[in-house]
C-alpha cells in the first residue's frame, strides 16, 4: 500500500503549497479535493489543470483519489446532495460529479469519492435510495467512458451508514464503475469492526481513508494514535488482502495546522509499519 494525504486539511492555503509540503514529508500521494479553495472544477482552466500536473510530477507525488464529496462553493459539506427534495440542487449534485469525473480523467486520477446519498433531513429511507440511484445511474455512462471509478464513502447519519447498507446497494450498480470509499474511522463509529471488513470487503474497496476516531465513537477524525481504533491492525490486515493502493489519512479537522497534523501522522504511521 501507499500512503496520502488529504488536501481538505489544507483549506488555508492553495494546491501548490499543500503538494509541496506533503512531498517534502515524504507521502506518496495526494488526495485532491475538488471544491474550493483548491480545485472546484467549475473554478479551473486547462491551464490550471495543466498547472497542476506539472506541479505533481515535479514534486513526484500521485493522486491518491480525488474527493467530490463536500461542495463548499456553493453548499456545504453535505448540501446540494443526491437526495435533495428540489430537483434543482439534485441536479447540482449530479452536474458537480459529471464536472469531476471530467477532472479525474484530465489529472490522470484513477478513482473520485462521494457522499452515500446524502442526510436524509425528514424523507424516507426508502425515497432517499430511489433519488440516490436515480443520480448514480445519470453519472454511470460518463465515468464508464472515462474510465473513472466512482467510490460510494459510507458516513454516520446519512443515508448509507454501515456495510450491510452498502453491499445492499452495490448489488444493484455496476461493479466496473462503483465502489466503496472505506473510511476506517466511519465504520468504527457505528459500532463495526474495521478490520474484520477490510476481509470482506476487500473487492469492492477501491481507496482507503485513515483516521482515529475516540472510544466514544462520536464522528470526529483524530489524529492516528490519539483513538481507540487499533490502527496497527487494521494496516495488517490491508497488507494481508494484497492491497496495493492508497492509503489517504484525512485529517480535516486539523485545518488550523495541517503542515503539523500531515509530518505527524506520517511519523506515526511510518513508525508503525514499515511503508518502504
Amino acid at each position: 500500500m501507499k500512503l496520502a494525504f488529504s488536501s481538505n486539511a489544507f483549506t488555508g492555503c492553495g494546491l501548490d503549497r499543500t503538494i509541496d509540503v506533503l512531498a517534502s514529508i515524504g507521502y506518496d500521494g495526494i488526495e485532491i479535493m475538488a471544491d474550493v479553495p483548491h480545485a472546484f472544477p467549475l473554478h479551473l482552466s486547462e491551464d490550471d489543470i495543466e498547472g497542476i500536473r506539472k506541479t505533481l510530477a515535479a514534486k513526484h507525488l500521485e493522486i491518491s483519489n480525488i474527493n467530490a464529496f463536500m461542495h463548499h462553493a456553493d453548499g456545504d459539506t453535505y448540501h446540494p446532495s443526491w437526495i435533495e427534495k428540489d430537483p434543482l440542487l439534485r441536479a447540482k449534485r449530479v452536474d458537480y460529479t459529471l464536472r469531476c469525473i471530467d477532472l479525474a480523467a484530465k489529472l490522470g486520477a484513477r478513482n473520485l469519492s462521494t457522499e452515500p446519498g446524502g442526510p436524509l433531513d425528514g424523507m424516507s429511507a426508502g425515497e432517499g435510495m430511489r433519488l440516490f440511484r436515480d443520480g448514480l445511474d445519470a453519472v454511470a455512462g460518463r465515468a464508464r467512458e472515462m474510465g473513472i471509478r466512482i467510490l460510494i464513502e459510507p458516513e454516520p447519519g446519512l443515508l448509507i451508514e454501515n456495510s450491510a447498507q452498502f453491499l445492499s446497494l452495490f448489488e444493484t450498480l455496476d461493479s466496473t464503475v462503483f465502489g466503496l470509499n472505506f473510511d476506517i474511522g466511519h465504520f468504527f463509529c457505528v459500532g463495526e469492526d474495521p478490520a474484520r471488513l477490510v476481509r470482506e470487503l476487500k473487492d469492492v474497496t477501491g481507496h482507503f481513508h485513515l483516521e482515529d476516531i475516540a472510544d466514544s465513537r462520536v464522528h470526529h477524525h483524530l489524529m492516528p494514535g490519539r483513538g481507540a481504533i487499533d490502527l496497527a491492525g487494521v494496516l495488517s490486515e490491508i497488507d494481508a488482502a494484497g492491497y496495493t493502493g492508497f492509503v489517504t489519512v484525512e485529517l480535516y479537522t486539523y485545518a488550523d495546522r495541517p503542515e503539523e497534523a500531515a509530518k505527524e501522522a506520517f511519523d506515526y504511521l511510518t513508525a508503525l509499519r514499515e511503508w518502504r
